[in-house]
């Protein structure tokens, strides 16, 4: 209990920021319920005297204030009808101020959950964009996603629900409460009666308690499935050429709908274990007034308690009794929103492992080289990736790393990006460890280009100058010129204000990879980085690209990672690893020389390979 009142605290941190909307919220809420906790009882003396004629008459033994006197006086000494005018217009005006504070309490909180749930998914966003590539090596993306959709909502319900039944019910149970002590002092009921009926009160709210402590663990459950039933959305929805050549349109249904069945039945849980709260509270209210009832008889009879007053008591409990149901269900809403918020958390609690030192300084353009020393990388417990890697790539160099699957070459340009931070070893750029310069002017000076390069469901000229805020559009048409794209584009339906899709998936792979080097082109970095770059293009798509990579090398330092060797034969320096190690390095006539790893790997394609350009500086 105490762990959850920790964490809900933490979780209403966020409620913070908008204590002017929570106050205006609550002052509402006093008003609902002072208006709400008026009890019948109190107006029918006054019916009474407007049906009948009888004086309101205050009992002898009871002391009450000289103003209640002079009010009961001046209402028995107006006409009748005078009376019920009075009765009925403060009636009209009970009800509408009871309504308006009523809607406002309502708006306001909703106004402070959407303010939340706003926030929340802000500091999610912005943690994510902050988080180093390795954690979303650990993390599906769709599972990610559904901590913005559909854990925000469920805290969105937390406070929407949950806070304001936390804060109102509670000053409805007050009201009620004073009205209760009011009827025990005027009509003078037994204390034993009184104490028996405040004693056998937490009885009503004890099962709805140990059912709404179990809601917790279904609903961490059934909200990690919701997660994988997203992933695999996801996957299919991405991958829907693949599934449908290989004819598994019944495979992945059969395991979406077992995923479904699944989550269904967990949801089904979680609404049970909600839902049996308000009649379990009923039976248990039910069980409570037939108690109190038999007590009551038995007082009657013993002839110290009469019905009159017993009768007004008995309203005024059962108006108490409502809210306090009420407040027996927001222990569930909590446990919902503690297991949303415990996911949430454990992504803002994630620790940055790329980390910018608080006085990094600004890199300078590179004058002189990039080099590695030593340098070690691994995942976390796993084995070496990279093992004693020492690199040096001058100015204009272009170095191309080629070896096996699994040999650690798209790590090795990672660490350049600083992506990832060494294990051990250091690299540095003219002398400067990365670790001591900002990551935006390191990044500033790094073009990437991969086999699989991310096109945005945006235009032409907004995937070209991404991460420009002023540009020209003379500017972009000269980068995709550059790129051999501007044909295409200008052969599109609104030329560079064409939508390009999601992902790109609307132009050819030729294309998006020619609109992927227009942007490095465009963004004009002093590096740029190749990782298979025309791995998965057909001969033709591969000449365009491949002539318009030649163009953006020109005075660049360049690192390539080659599918295809015989596009690497004019590299400056070519890098072969293997198994994390630099087992060879030298221009590509030296190396074929030697009869090593590189010689077999480029016979393995020789006969295979027709050139589709050439890696040059001019």
């Amino acid at each position: 209990m105490r762990n959850d009142i920790r964490d809900y605290k933490r979780l209403l941190g966020f409620v913070k920021p908008h204590m002017g909307v929570l106050l205006l919220a609550f002052f509402s809420m006093i008003g609902y319920s002072a208006l709400n906790g008026l009890s019948p009882t109190a107006v029918i003396p006054i019916v009474n005297n407007i049906m009948s004629g009888s004086a309101i008459v205050i009992p002898a033994h009871v002391n009450v204030p000289g103003f209640i006197v002079d009010i009961v006086a001046a209402i028995n000494s107006l006409p009748q009808m005078r009376l019920m005018v009075m009765l009925l217009a403060g009636s009209l005006v009970y009800f509408f101020f009871r309504n308006v504070f009523n809607f406002l309490q309502i708006y306001l909180m909703n106004d402070v959950s959407q303010r939340v749930v706003r926030d929340v998914k802000d500091a999610i966003y912005r943690k994510l964009l902050s988080l180093s590539m390795y954690f979303y090596s650990k993390n599906p993306t769709a599972k990610l996603m559904s901590r913005i959709t559909y854990d925000a909502t469920i805290i969105r319900d937390s406070i929407s629900t949950g806070l304001l039944d936390l804060i109102l019910r509670p000053l409805e149970i007050i009201s009620h409460f004073a009205i209760v002590i009011g009827i025990v002092v005027i009509f003078d009921i037994p204390l034993g009666f009184i104490l028996t009926t405040i004693l056998l009160f937490p009885c009503i709210l004890l099962p709805a308690f140990f059912i709404s402590k179990k809601l917790r663990k279904i609903t961490t459950i059934s909200q990690e499935k919701m997660g994988d039933i997203n992933t695999i959305l996801f996957e299919i929805i991405t991958g829907m050429r693949m599934v449908k050549s290989f004819s598994m349109q019944k495979y992945e249904y059969r395991k979406f709908k077992e995923e479904n069945r699944f989550f269904y039945r967990l949801a089904m849980k979680v609404v049970k274990r909600v839902n049996i709260i308000s009649p379990i509270n009923e039976l248990t209210s039910a069980v409570y007034m037939v108690v109190v009832v038999y007590l009551a008889y038995r007082q009657i009879l013993a002839g110290t308690l009469s019905w009159g007053p017993f009768a007004a008591f008995l309203l005024s409990i059962l108006l108490m009794i409502k809210p306090i149901k009420r407040l027996s269900k927001v222990y569930a809403v909590i446990q919902q929103s503690l297991s949303a918020g415990a996911r949430i958390f454990e992504i803002l609690d994630t620790e940055e492992i790329i980390i910018e030192k608080e006085k990094a300084i600004t890199l300078p353009e590179i004058a002189r080289n990039i080099t590695l020393e030593n340098v070690q990388f691994k995942y976390e417990e796993n084995d070496y990736v990279l093992q004693n890697v020492t690199l040096e790539a001058k100015k204009g160099e272009i170095i191309a790393i080629v070896g096996p699957s699994g040999s650690g070459k798209t790590t090795l340009v990672n660490l350049i990006s600083r992506f990832y931070d060494p294990s051990g070893g250091s690299i540095r750029i003219d002398g400067v460890n990365l670790k001591d310069v900002t990551l935006k002017s390191l990044r500033n000076q790094i073009g990437i280009v991969t086999q699989e390069m991310l096109l945005f469901n945006d235009t032409v000229i907004a995937n070209i100058a991404y991460g420009s805020k002023d540009f020209s559009k003379e500017s972009v048409v000269k980068a995709a010129k550059v790129a051999n794209a501007h044909d295409f584009i200008m052969a599109m339906p609104r030329q560079y204000d064409t939508v390009v899709g999601e992902r790109g998936f609307r132009i050819s792979g030729g294309e998006r990879q020619r609109l992927a080097i227009a942007r490095a082109v465009f963004k004009n970095p002093p590096i740029l980085i190749f990782d298979e770059a025309t791995s998965q293009l057909d001969t033709e798509s591969e000449r365009y690209v491949q002539e318009a990579i030649d163009r953006l090398m020109a005075g660049r330092t360049v690192f390539v990672i080659a599918h295809r060797l015989s596009t690497i034969k004019h590299a400056t320096k070519i890098v072969v690893l293997a198994k994390g190690h630099i087992v060879d390095i030298g221009p590509h006539d030296e190396l074929m020389k030697k009869d090593g790893l590189y010689k077999k790997l480029y016979d393995m394609q020789f006969n295979d390979i027709r050139p589709a350009g050439r890696l040059n500086r001019s």
